[in-house]
């Protein structure tokens, strides 16, 4: 696995997630909504720690900056 994720992606990510916890724990969202944001909230978790989106794969998509050589 490569990874494909940038850090403002990764940011991105885990500021829906914070947000997402934040209205489930204080109530704002419940019931069928609730499990359909925290699946999606699991997965930009564990995207972000592993810096590798599967759905970007298809695509060729990377937000990660290329590294330049040293010289």
């Amino acid at each position: 696995m490569k990874q494909n994720m940038g850090v403002t992606d990764k940011i991105i990510r885990l500021v829906v997630v914070a947000i997402i916890a934040a209205l489930y724990f204080t109530g704002q969202i419940t019931g069928t909504a609730a499990i359909i944001l925290g699946i999606i909230a699991v997965a930009f978790l564990v995207t972000s720690l592993i810096g590798w989106c599967p759905s970007y794969v298809p695509f060729g998509i990377s937000t990660k900056k290329e590294e330049k050589p040293v010289p």
